[in-house]
């Protein structure tokens, strides 16, 4: 946004010290407002990007040369290639990156059981679920073909903002984002708070009282959070590396493994041993559903904690 490049570090801190002060409230009473404020950025954002990426005439870094190498070594050029399928001699450890960067956008369920928790009716939290899932599917497979399809493999970047050539088109989308990313962090870095919040003072006053102990320990909480967060995302250059490591670390717990047990614990707990036989096909189908469910999540966690080192080191060194 400022053109500026050794003004990135400075402006991550701000940030990081803005996104620490939103996270000071400890109920989701405030963020549910400011979620609402969030979306219609969003969409006004993404919106924009995909108006821009079509009107104009190349993406960012075109090279009518299809046999162009840029200054990184790489074969990029000629007109954008859309594919429907990975292109010949796409390795398992590219195709894997960007199957975990694409996941990494509809995998949000580890911020629902604190969201259950403060619902006025806590059994119709299905009803938002269903709803969120259906707008985000239909949105972001939108925006990311119709995008991808104006800028194609050679072009592509991630974030997609990055694959707008016109720097005016480019900073007016990502402007509208920036509201967004700091409530996703706020929201974030206040559900990872109560978690070990919740587990250090439970059964205390301090748990939901106003007190002296209760508010330093969670602000001091937070402060370390936002510390950490921002030397990992210091640290780690490549944003779609960033990506795909939480994607496999964190998502294939909180996207799947655990909503695989929660359903298995769940179901146990109300049907007992063997519920899956006691519910006839609907329990059968239920059971199988939710082992492959618990199985993608494994498959995350290893292959995709794999990848995601080889592909930051294959980057590394291209950039080298």
């Amino acid at each position: 946004m400022t053109d500026h490049a050794t003004c990135t570090i400075v402006w991550s801190a701000v940030t990081a010290v803005i996104s620490l002060i939103f996270s000071l409230p400890r109920t989701f009473n405030a963020l549910s407002k400011v979620a609402t404020f969030s979306a219609l950025f969003t969409f006004v954002s993404v919106l924009l990007a995909t108006i821009f990426s079509a009107i104009e005439p190349h993406p960012a870094g075109y090279n009518p040369d299809p046999n162009h190498i840029d200054s990184s070594g790489k074969k990029v050029g000629g007109e954008p290639i859309v594919l429907a399928i990975p292109a010949a001699g796409t390795t398992f450890v590219s195709g894997m990156g960007a199957f975990l960067n694409i996941s990494y956008t509809f995998i949000g369920q580890i911020t629902l059981p604190s969201f259950i928790a403060e619902m006025r009716e806590p059994r119709d939290f299905w009803k938002s679920v269903t709803a969120v899932t259906i707008a985000e599917i239909i949105v972001f497979s939108l925006v990311g073909s119709i995008v991808y399809a104006y800028t194609g493999n050679q072009y592509m970047t991630a974030p997609a903002f990055g694959s707008i050539a016109n720097e005016v088109y480019k900073k007016v989308s990502f402007s509208f984002m920036i509201p967004t990313l700091i409530f996703l962090g706020v929201l974030y870095a206040s559900v990872s708070a109560r978690f070990i919040f919740f587990r250090l003072f439970e059964g205390t006053r301090h748990k939901s009282n106003h007190t002296f102990i209760g508010w330093a320990s969670w602000t001091g909480i937070l402060t370390v959070l936002w510390v950490l967060a921002f030397i990992i995302a210091e640290v780690i250059p490549f944003f779609s590396d960033l990506l795909s490591i939480m994607s496999s670390l964190f998502d294939s717990f909180f996207g799947f493994i655990f909503w695989g047990v929660a359903y298995m614990r769940m179901r146990h707990a109300d049907y007992g041993p063997g519920f899956y036989k006691k519910r006839g096909i609907r329990g059968w189908v239920g059971f199988i559903v939710n082992v492959i469910i618990i199985l993608i999540g494994f498959y995350f966690l290893g292959p995709g904690t794999y990848v995601s080192p080889s592909l930051n080191t294959s980057l590394a060194r291209r950039e080298q």
